[in-house]
């Protein structure tokens, strides 16, 4: 426990309380609210991953597409159209309402964006580069700026007519968890009323490649936990939320971020950057570990990432309560998985009567050499309705970030 616990200083602790109030989410489980709870819930087989070698031809790998089509773009300037962006809109296009109601409400200059990125327009580019490589000069529509990672902040002020600080946030897999922690804090330094913010990452060779370069691709649907797992399953995905001051279905209850540099793309092993950022989320929303009902867990399926994690989370909330991760579902998202996670966590709290607790789906062969957690069993459910649940995300280079979300 870090001396700021002990002594009960936490850095940026805050009075008033930040809510959830609206949902926004695509990822491969589905387009919006009740398509993606009834996904995540089911219990008789996983949905969303699926094999496919789109981008890796002859070689089939499991990944987390959006299958749904994309929205027209044309409306927008060249810079701007990408599928990242796309895949925004979609999120965007189910809370839009609500965020017009808190403009009109607030004024536009008192509604912030953040979005949390990976890829942005990477996609783009490399559809674009065999006609600049063939023909020596690239197609009409391609612009070098829909690669810029600041083009998904633009593009969401501009849909939505927020006017207030817009910003994107790309710190690997933490990215769209850190937007949502730097969004509480803007709401709660009184620097703006309303916040539309969350994160997206679209599929493409660059990351597919990259991570197949480390060796953590899994060719099927990744096994996270499992003393058999192997690797990851890319994904894509966008999950947008407005958060305001104002009482919502869910509570922002507490954020937690450290950095520890341990490693350019390996965890701590002893995961103390992780342990950290648990301890303060706890803090900052002011309850004890044994209050967590729920942990959805980063649970990559790489061998380092969950042994780092289990001993994070026995040092931190114990080994009794339950947890899943969702990642066999959604494949990871990279930037937008700290959103689509947190979202999957709001559906827990919000859209859930029946207490069901996201399963864990794996082959159950536990890896005796880490901490034995509690996996939740498809069609688990809770004894009594969720009170409070942990969103973890750990990224390359130790930045971390956890979020605790509170039934309101």
């Amino acid at each position: 426990m870090s001396p700021g616990i002990r002594s009960g200083m936490h850095p940026g602790m805050c009075v008033a309380p930040v809510y959830l109030n609206q949902l926004g989410i695509v990822c491969a489980l589905g387009v919006g609210v009740p398509a993606v709870a009834a996904a995540l819930f089911a219990s008789d087989a996983p949905r969303g991953v699926a094999s496919s070698d789109q981008f890796t031809p002859g070689r089939a790998l499991a990944l987390g597409a959006v299958t749904a089509a994309m929205p027209a773009m044309d409306d927008v300037s060249l810079p701007l159209r990408s599928r990242n962006n796309a895949l925004l809109r979609m999120a965007h296009a189910q809370i839009g309402a609500a965020c017009d109601a808190a403009i009109a409400r607030f004024g536009a200059q008192r509604v912030a964006v953040i979005v949390g990125t990976s890829t942005s327009g990477i996609a783009e580019a490399e559809q674009a580069m065999p006609a600049q490589l063939a023909q020596g000069q690239w197609p009409p529509d391609f612009h070098y700026a829909q690669q810029e990672i600041g083009a998904p902040s633009r593009f969401l002020a501009q849909i939505s007519g927020a006017r207030g600080p817009a910003w994107t946030l790309s710190t690997a897999c933490s990215s769209s968890a850190k937007a949502l922690a730097s969004a509480a804090r803007l709401l709660q330094a009184g620097i703006v009323d309303a916040v539309i913010a969350g994160g997206a990452d679209s599929l493409c060779a660059f990351t597919i490649q990259g991570f197949s370069a480390l060796e953590s691709v899994a060719a099927t649907r990744c096994n996270p936990f499992s003393r058999n797992r192997c690797g990851i399953n890319i994904g894509e995905g966008a999950a947008l939320f407005l958060l305001t001051r104002e009482p919502g279905p869910v509570q922002l209850a507490g954020c937690g971020e450290s950095a520890d540099a341990h490693h350019m793309s390996a965890p701590d092993p002893q995961g103390l950057g992780a342990i950290t950022a648990i301890e303060h989320a706890i803090a900052r929303a002011g309850i004890t570990p044994a209050q967590i009902d729920y942990v959805n867990l980063h649970g990559t399926a790489t061998p380092l990432n969950d042994a780092m994690e289990s001993r994070a989370l026995a040092a931190t909330v114990g080994c009794k309560v339950p947890v899943s991760s969702t990642k066999p579902l959604t494949g990871h998202t990279l930037g937008a998985a700290g959103a689509i996670e947190a979202g999957l966590c709001w559906l827990t709290l919000a859209h859930n009567p029946q207490h069901i607790l996201p399963p864990h789906w794996w082959d159950g062969q536990a890896d005796a050499d880490v901490p034995a957690l509690d996996f939740i069993a498809p069609g688990r459910r809770a004894a009594q309705p969720l009170r409070y649940v942990l969103s973890q995300s750990f990224a390359f280079g130790g930045s971390n970030a956890a979020l605790v979300l509170a039934a309101a």
